[in-house]
């Protein structure tokens, strides 16, 4: 069984997301649209945000294999039960004929659901994530939207939720709010 305990349901649209999208907007003009969030193809000038943008379809993908994993998780354990053994003689032979029969048992419902290859799956894009979070770290903003597209990160992994009231969460999202209205003001945007 996978050890992922992402149980909590995330609204849609979040208020996090709108700032971003607006913070994303500060990097678009009519000679600066994104045709592609792809890191390669990205056009901005700012390469922490091309990074940032990367890094974010790499975090939704994992967010979404991990909900996949556990509804997989669910299905598998209400189709075949946890493993559990009797232990009925001193041979030892019954308990582990019964553990190998659940076993095999499990195995095949997981062929079938795909349950393991959609861990891997998700343990992949998370390492790909990880990566991402890495080099953004380490690449320098050379705008406000490079500089909200760390700040979003940070945010995203870091934060134990969305409205944490400890430091510096609410400082950190003051700051990105900041800097998406900066941006706004001094003309660095477009509308969303």
């Amino acid at each position: 069984m996978a050890d992922s305990d992402n149980t909590t349901t995330l609204p849609l649209v979040t208020h996090r997301r709108a700032v971003v999208g607006v913070a994303s907007a500060i990097a678009r003009s009519s000679r600066n649209v994104f045709a592609s969030r792809d890191l390669k193809a990205s056009q901005s000038d700012d390469l922490a945000e091309a990074v940032w943008r990367t890094w974010q379809d790499a975090h939704e993908e994992t967010q979404r294999l991990c909900g996949e994993q556990q509804c997989l998780e669910r299905k598998l354990i209400e189709a075949v039960g946890l493993p559990r053994a009797t232990l009925q003689s001193s041979d030892g032979e019954n308990v582990e004929a019964d553990f190998e029969a659940h076993k095999a048992r499990w195995d095949t419902a997981d062929r079938e659901l795909g349950y393991s290859a959609t861990l891997r799956a998700e343990r992949d894009a998370a390492q790909r994530a990880a990566d991402l979070l890495e080099m953004l770290s380490r690449t320098p903003a050379t705008s406000l939207a490079g500089v909200a597209a760390k700040l979003d990160a940070v945010l995203r992994e870091g934060q134990p939720s969305e409205d944490d009231p400890e430091f510096p969460w609410p400082q950190i999202r003051s700051v990105l709010d900041d800097v998406v209205r900066i941006g706004q003001q001094t003309g660095q945007g477009a509308q969303a």
